[in-house]
């Protein structure tokens, strides 16, 4: 997966559709160069600023100099937030619950809600079975727009794990700070299951309305699933199938936009 992925390359993965601008999401690509990777994209951003136009960094809530690195991030302007993920189980179940780093950790809910100071977004990325528990947590950070990533991972496509899904959708939605990401919908083992899929969109855009609901490419990674992104994009066009022009256009392009504050007039003519 590790592999060089550039500008260039993302417009050669996307050829064929009207790219108008970006978004980077943290790319892990290294635990204690946070701060650097935010400048080394202000740097690419300067030399064209739809890449990306907006940024979302990286920190632990836990790491003792959280502080220092929002402050870091907060230095460059394109940064709108930060994506941290919470200690979780590969399973549903209790088994991390209150551990270390985990959404009940003390220390953990602290650092989150530093990020009301530096006006910073969170991208929310948990699977489908923690994501009522995210929203007991949501609910205390009403002033924190928080963006439910990967239409909240709904990974067990059986019956019972889309009920658990469902709920945890559910309970997220009904809280006014949140929207979700419609993207990566691949599945264990690298499978990908065109008509569950499309279940998926139409159902996240049911419950969150298109008004709360961005397109995300989720490029390199999605195409170890989708076979490429016309795939992608004409999997999430059919489970969109009956919105409005105005439908579409909220939800791939007009709340990234709003979300990430990215002035329209830079995206569009």
């Amino acid at each position: 997966m590790r592999h060089t992925f550039m500008p260039e390359d993302y417009l050669h993965a996307t050829a064929g559709w009207d790219v108008i601008g970006t978004v980077h999401c943290e790319a892990e690509r290294s635990r204690t160069e946070q701060v650097e990777e935010s400048a080394w994209l202000t740097a690419l951003h300067d030399t064209d600023p739809r890449f990306p136009m907006a940024a979302v960094g990286h920190v632990f809530f836990t790491q003792p100099d959280l502080d220092d690195v929002l402050a870091g991030h907060a230095e460059h302007a394109i940064v709108r937030g930060v994506r941290s993920k919470p200690v979780t189980s590969a399973h549903p179940g209790p088994t991390v619950r209150g551990v270390s780093g985990s959404m009940q950790d003390p220390a953990w809910i602290a650092g989150l809600h530093r990020l009301a100071a530096y006006d910073f977004s969170w991208d929310l990325r948990v699977p489908y079975h923690h994501l009522a528990e995210a929203a007991d947590v949501v609910q205390d950070i009403p002033d924190t727009t928080v963006v439910i990533n990967h239409c909240g991972l709904p990974l067990d496509r059986s019956d019972d794990g889309l009920a658990i899904w469902r709920h945890g959708m559910e309970r997220l939605a009904a809280l006014p700070n949140t929207v979700v990401k419609v993207s990566e919908l691949g599945l264990p083992g690298n499978r990908w299951d065109r008509p569950s899929n499309e279940a998926v969109v139409r159902e996240t855009l049911a419950v969150f309305g298109h008004d709360r609901s961005m397109f995300a490419s989720n490029l390199p990674v999605a195409t170890l699933t989708a076979p490429d992104f016309d795939e992608v994009m004409d999997t999430i066009l059919s489970g969109a199938a009956g919105s409005t022009h105005d439908q579409l256009d909220a939800l791939f392009h007009g709340t990234a936009a709003r979300v990430y504050r990215i002035p329209l007039a830079d995206t569009v003519g």
